[in-house]
């Protein structure tokens, strides 16, 4: 009887031992086949971006032309249309082979993480615009400016996206720092103020103009000439530094703003490429009537400020969980803790109606002129023939 039984708790151990082993292998072969569809999804990703923009500037754009209004209405629903396309894949098939059962969910926060960095892009036209202008650079010129800035603006990104996860996965509190600073960021736009533009006397830019000699004069479309036998650079250059400098600037609200969305690597560069190549052809689309879009400014500061919030909110929450605590209310901790995280879905919903109703009051309450001041001394447009 003890022989039998030996026995069976011997085939037990060994079918045991069989399962393990077979459940260790499963799940081996199911990271392996994680991580390989991801290194494809990240390869096919950025091929089918160069795939594209060697489309634009190669076929399009070979030759230096002013952007068409119809142009620009195109190419921008061709980028939305590709991003929607891309968003209904994460809902499909891409999703399930990347996330699983979690695709629904990457797929609201594609979407979330997109419009937030779109609408910050559309912000951001008006400083183009500004620059462009304080530099008068010629209509013809401009596309490629913001083409080459686009594609230093993708490394830099990528850059900034890898080192901020990897800090977080280390620091989690950091996303703490994040959202407060997305806080302050909301709330200074809120303030509103005028935006002033004095390209040179940035920092970064009087470094690079100090090695790298600058003509002040235009060479065609190039960003290089020969002067004297040496090779100095067109203020069309001085004009691209000042562009990626700005997308510098502008990727230290931007970046902080999506991880209060999502931490997900993929997510965070996707949403981020999509948003950044809508915004050349949105430049030459809105470039004449985003002065008209006076209330997004607040729109953004409430969208950046709810996003830092929600960053916030599970330290806020646990602060004031430990209170009720120390005060004897330890009833109301369950539903305290229960607080902790805003859904996607909400979340998404709320940055929409908030950026929509921004658009709308500009469009429904419209800013009024100002008078052009005229310096004392200085003549009035009309007189002395002018």
């Amino acid at each position: 009887m003890s022989l039998a039984i030996y026995l069976i708790q011997a085939d037990v151990s060994q079918i045991e031992r069989f399962c393990a082993a077979r459940s260790s292998n499963d799940i081996l072969l199911s990271q392996m086949h994680s991580v390989a569809t991801s290194t494809i999804a990240w390869i096919g990703f950025c091929v089918f971006i160069l795939v594209m923009l060697a489309i634009d500037l190669g076929v399009f754009n070979r030759r230096p032309h002013e952007i068409s209004y119809k142009n620009a209405a195109v190419w921008s629903a061709v980028w939305i249309t590709l991003a929607l396309i891309f968003a209904g894949l994460l809902f499909g098939p891409l999703g399930w082979e990347l996330f699983g059962v979690a695709r629904h969910q990457k797929a609201l926060e594609f979407l979330t993480g997109y419009l937030i960095e779109l609408s910050l892009s559309v912000d951001n036209l008006f400083v183009f615009l500004l620059i462009f202008s304080y530099f008068r650079v010629p209509s013809k010129y401009q596309h490629r400016v913001l083409y080459w800035g686009v594609l230093g603006a993708l490394v830099m990104r990528i850059t900034m996206i890898l080192v901020g996860t990897e800090l977080i996965d280390r620091f989690h509190w950091i996303i703490f720092i994040f959202g407060a600073f997305l806080v302050y960021t909301g709330l200074q736009m809120l303030r509103g103020g005028e935006v002033n533009i004095e390209p040179e006397q940035n920092p970064v830019v009087r470094f690079i103009t100090r090695y790298v000699p600058i003509t002040r004069h235009y060479e065609r479309r190039k960003f290089f000439t020969v002067v004297d036998g040496k090779r100095v650079g067109t203020l069309l250059l001085l004009v691209l530094i000042v562009v990626e400098v700005t997308d510098l600037v502008f990727a230290v609200d931007s970046i902080p703003a999506i991880f209060g969305v999502t931490t997900d690597r993929f997510i965070v560069y996707t949403s981020n490429v999509f948003a950044i190549l809508g915004l050349r052809t949105f430049y030459f689309l809105l470039a004449g009537v985003v002065e008209k879009f006076h209330y997004l400014k607040v729109g953004l500061g409430i969208v950046l400020s709810f996003i830092g919030v929600k960053m916030l909110l599970p330290l806020l929450v646990k602060g004031l969980a430990a209170a009720m605590h120390l005060l004897g209310y330890d009833a109301l901790r369950p539903r305290i803790l229960s607080f902790q995280d805003i859904p996607t879905g909400i979340a998404l919903g709320v940055v929409a109606v908030v950026l929509l109703a921004s658009v709308g009051a500009s469009l429904i309450w419209p800013q009024p002129h100002k008078p052009v001041a005229v310096e004392e001394g200085e003549d009035e447009p009309g007189e002395n023939g002018s």
